[in-house]
């Protein structure tokens, strides 16, 4: 093997566990498609969680970053998981502002098919898109949808109700 197919070799096997630490640290969000939220249910089974929908465009779901990630910090046990109604194109920008926000280690999807009212519907059936919405699941999966902000005391009072 000549010296130069050695540092070639090097430089990739370098590379690509450099690639692997850094996805590891910036996990890609996760493909939101039909049967994907039966795989969230599923994959959380027996435990409660919150499940945060919101959009890059939605004013209202920006402004309440900051306050998911106090509440995050505050109960690391309680799983949250975050949903961006925006297309795979916006990826980058979806993980930026979970990043500014301290919240890209969160499990966290965005829509993958044009039709999204069907995965719309799959989640919800009387939800017709308004954000930022949130459904609180109980350990048997009782959800409860709420639309809109909500305050510091009322994210605390559920989650609480939540953990017990």
């Amino acid at each position: 093997m000549s010296y130069k197919k050695l540092v070639l070799g090097l430089a990739f096997i370098f590379l690509a566990s450099f690639n692997i630490v850094v996805q590891a640290k910036n996990p890609a969000s996760n493909a939101f498609s039909f049967g994907s939220y039966q795989k969230i249910l599923t994959e959380n089974t027996n435990h409660p969680f919150m499940l945060v929908i919101w959009s890059i465009d939605c004013t209202y779901c920006l402004k309440e970053m900051s306050l998911l990630s106090e509440i995050h910090k505050n109960r690391p046990e309680f799983k949250m998981i975050f949903l961006a109604t925006d297309d795979l194109s916006a990826t980058d920008q979806i993980q930026q502002i979970l990043k500014e926000h301290q919240l890209s280690s969160i499990d966290h999807w965005v829509f993958s098919e044009e039709n999204t009212q069907r995965l719309r519907f799959e989640i919800d059936p009387t939800w017709y898109g308004e954000l930022p919405r949130t459904y609180f699941f109980d350990k048997a999966h009782q959800r409860t949808g709420i639309s809109g902000l909500l305050s510091r005391e009322n994210y605390e009072e559920i989650v609480a109700t939540l953990v017990k």
